[in-house]
């Protein structure tokens, strides 16, 4: 009786470890459905380190979201770098604020607009909502809704293109119902959004691509090369300066 006691102990551990070790490689290996979603792209910052964007560029990558700034004064120290090349890699690039609870939305639109450039092809800007890496500070839905609003009016008015709000599960249930209205980026790590009203979705937070070492967040857009060509066109105030046509732009 002991001894299968034991058998039957050890079997378990072997059935609960092979259970595990598919989970990890269905999380892995995740990505989703290639006809449905062709358009693949990531969103970086400094932690990536150096990148080889010729490199990201030939391994299935359209576009890149760059971390911008974070605040009302902290600017990623990598961003005009990246920004610059992935752009001569022939990505379709835009740029992300990182929200925090702790400043004014006003001044957090101040720093985002004086290290953004205005005078180039974007995708729409992008404000990230999350609790990690925030503040402690948790304002009520109707304090946030205010304080992004005075983010995002002279964010829109300075890149003439409505912004998209970036949402972890945590901030969406505790924000959403009184959120601006705007297209959302969700995060929804190896599964399908429940929801169905999202323009990029994040589908993994430790990816690989070709061109950077480590772990890398990846995304799909809500549409095909047309959809992401008519985001990263310029707006009416940029049209005099002859942007890119689509064509032009370097799809992997």
């Amino acid at each position: 009786m002991k001894n299968r006691i034991i058998l039957w102990g050890a079997a378990s551990l072997v059935f609960a470890g092979i259970v595990a070790a598919g989970g990890i490689f269905y999380f892995r290996t995740f990505s989703p459905d290639r006809d449905s979603y062709p358009v693949r792209g990531i969103d970086v910052s400094h932690h990536q380190g150096e990148i080889d964007w010729r490199r990201v560029a030939a391994d299935d990558v359209a576009f890149a979201v760059i971390k911008a700034t974070e605040g009302g004064d902290h600017v990623d120290d990598a961003f005009a770098k990246n920004l610059r090349e992935a752009r001569a890699a022939g990505l379709a690039v835009g740029a992300y604020h990182f929200f925090t609870f702790c400043r004014p939305g006003a001044d957090q639109a101040k720093n985002f607009i004086a290290v953004v450039p205005h005078d180039q092809p974007l995708l729409p800007p992008v404000v990230d909502i999350e609790f990690g890496g925030n503040c402690p500070q948790r304002p009520s839905p109707e304090q946030l809704s205010a304080e992004l609003q005075a983010f995002l009016g002279p964010v829109e008015a300075a890149f003439g293109k409505p912004a998209i709000i970036y949402l972890t599960d945590e901030a969406e249930d505790a924000y959403a119902g009184q959120m601006a209205v705007r297209q959302r980026w969700l995060r929804s790590l190896a599964f399908k959004p429940s929801e169905d009203g999202w323009i990029y979705w994040q589908y993994h937070n430790m990816g690989r691509v070709d061109g950077i070492e480590g772990d890398v967040d990846l995304n799909v857009l809500q549409g095909g090369q047309q959809t992401l060509a008519e985001l990263f066109a310029a707006p009416a105030s940029l049209s005099s300066q002859k942007p890119p046509s689509p064509e032009r732009i370097i799809w992997p």
